[in-house]
C-alpha cells in the first residue's frame, strides 16, 4: 500500500507543479470573474481550467477513483467509498483576483473516508507541501519533523475573520491565550503555517476541499483536526474545523462548556 501512496503522492507533485507554473504565467492576464453564493465567493475562468486539469488528469490515471471538486467538475458523491480526490483548484481566488498574492492549490486524496495523502503549493510563494501518515510530510523536498509539544501562549492562531469578529464558539478568548491571530484569506496557506510550525492552530469554516489536503498531511506529522462534536472531519458538508497542535482542541473544547 505505501508504493500505490507514494504513487499518487508522485502524481500530485507533478501536477501541482504543472498548475503552479501556468497560474504564474497567467497571473496578469486578463481575467473572467463570476460569483457564485454571493458578491464575496467569486470564481475565475482559471478556476475552472485548473479543475478540469486535475480532473482530466486523475480520471487518466485513476479511472476507478470518485472526485469532490469545488467548481463541480467531479462526481456528485453519494458515500466516501473507495479511493476520493478532494480537489479545490485556486483556494483564496479573492486573493488571486484582488492581491494577485496569498492563494494556493490543493489536493486531498483519501481511502473509505480516511485520509491517505495531500499535497498543497502556495504558488506564489513556490511552496509545495505534501505527504501523509505512510510517507511522511515533504516541504519543496525537504522531510520535516513530527511537531513537539508546545504551550499555545507561545505561538499563532490561524482565524477566520467573520468568526472571530463575532467571536463565535469564543473564539476570541481562545485567541486570548495565544501570541496572536492571523488572517490570509486561503486555507491552504493557514495549513502549510500549521504544519510547518509557524502556527498552532487554525480554526474556520471549511468545505470539505478545504480542509482535505491539509488533514491528509498533518496526519503524517502530529497535527489534529477536529469538527464542533470533537470527531475527524467529516468531508461531506460545510463544517468548522479546529485544526492544529492537541492542545488548541483541548483549549477550544474548555470553552464551549
Amino acid at each position: 500500500m505505501v508504493q500505490a501512496t507514494l504513487k499518487i503522492q508522485q502524481d500530485l507533485v507533478e501536477w501541482l507543479s504543472i498548475v503552479g507554473d501556468q497560474l504564474r504565467r497567467d497571473l496578469h492576464s486578463p481575467l473572467k470573474v463570476s460569483t457564485k453564493s454571493g458578491r464575496n465567493d467569486l470564481v475565475t475562468n482559471l478556476d475552472k481550467q485548473t479543475e478540469q486539469f486535475y480532473v482530466q488528469q486523475i480520471r487518466a490515471h485513476y479511472p476507478e477513483a470518485h472526485i469532490c471538486g469545488e467548481e463541480g467538475f467531479g462526481d456528485q458523491l453519494t458515500d466516501l467509498s473507495g479511493l476520493v480526490f478532494f480537489v479545490d483548484p485556486i483556494d483564496g481566488t479573492m486573493n488571486f483576483v484582488r492581491q494577485k498574492n496569498n492563494f494556493a492549490t490543493m489536493i486531498g486524496v483519501y481511502l473509505d473516508g480516511q485520509p491517505l495523502v495531500g499535497a498543497i503549493l502556495d504558488v506564489i510563494g513556490a511552496k509545495l507541501l505534501v505527504g501523509g501518515a505512510e510517507t511522511g510530510v515533504q516541504l519543496n523536498g525537504y522531510p520535516l519533523k513530527q511537531i513537539e509539544p508546545a504551550p499555545i501562549a507561545e505561538g499563532l492562531l490561524g482565524v477566520n475573520a467573520m468568526m472571530y469578529a463575532a467571536n463565535k464558539y469564543h473564539l476570541q478568548d481562545l485567541a486570548a491565550q495565544t501570541s496572536g491571530v492571523r488572517v490570509t484569506g486561503s486555507a491552504g496557506l493557514e495549513f502549510i503555517q500549521v504544519i510547518t510550525g509557524q502556527q498552532n492552530g487554525y480554526v474556520s469554516s471549511l468545505s470539505p476541499w478545504d480542509v482535505a489536503a491539509g488533514w491528509a498531511i498533518g496526519q503524517g506529522i502530529g497535527i489534529e483536526a477536529h469538527n464542533l462534536a470533537g470527531q475527524q472531519p467529516q468531508l461531506r458538508d460545510r463544517e468548522v474545523i479546529i485544526a492544529g497542535i492537541p492542545e488548541i482542541w483541548r483549549s477550544f473544547q474548555k470553552l464551549q462548556n
